[in-house]
């Protein structure tokens, strides 16, 4: 479903970062683990396209997303990749279930009102879907993230450090919710970060030195 290959990537005036090779199948769960600074949320961002390596390839469900940029790469990602990002990104003047099928919008997808509630609702946000997302707690905004991320069926969810700033008891309610949301649309799930409490939750863990 996803295999990375000998992939390394440098910022301007940085020296390069190299990456191990892998492969997940479609439906596998793993960790991308590793101490603050190692490359983490560059491999993701590799990974969703967002960057490009300057050796090496990212495939994709057959599609070399390496070689690919602009308006289709963005098509691509949309329609294929789900990013739950360290931080939320909303559009703040809209609200929850508005930001939610945003989503289904961006990617080239037929907008699907039942489908943005169905997925809210299975989070346990029915009551907040005409929320503004300013007045929304912090767990609300990380499940919110994860609603945008599924609404498109992806293929592959990339989620960067959902759980860092989680105490035990929340961390281990966001990661069965996405272990539970990644088994029900049968996607392939990649957790990057650096928290030790999710180790021993996954089989298959890629490390970064």
């Amino acid at each position: 479903m996803i295999k990375v290959d000998n992939i390394s990537f440098a910022y301007k005036g940085s020296d390069a970062m190299s990456f191990p090779s892998f492969a997940l199948e479609q439906g596998e769960h793993a960790l991308v683990l590793g101490q603050s600074g190692c490359g983490k949320t560059s491999l993701l961002h590799l990974m969703a396209g967002l960057i490009k390596p300057n050796e090496g390839s990212v495939v994709i469900d057959g599609t070399n997303v390496s070689k690919i940029s602009g308006s289709e790469m963005d098509r691509f990602r949309g329609g294929n990749i789900g990013i739950i990002f360290q931080k939320p990104h909303f559009v703040k003047a809209i609200r929850v279930l508005e930001n939610v099928m945003l989503a289904q919008n961006l990617g080239g997808k037929k907008k699907n009102k039942a489908k943005a509630i169905s997925i809210l609702t299975k989070l346990g946000l029915e009551h907040k879907i005409n929320a503004r997302v300013n007045n929304l707690s912090e767990g609300e905004k990380q499940r919110v993230s994860i609603a945008r991320a599924l609404v498109n069926s992806p293929k592959l969810i990339l989620a960067d450090e959902p759980t860092s700033a989680l105490d035990d008891e929340n961390c281990k309610a966001v990661l069965n919710l996405l272990k539970e949301v990644s088994k029900e649309s049968n996607s392939t799930l990649l957790i990057v970060t650096h928290d030790n409490r999710l180790k021993d939750q996954f089989d298959k863990k890629i490390e970064l030195s």
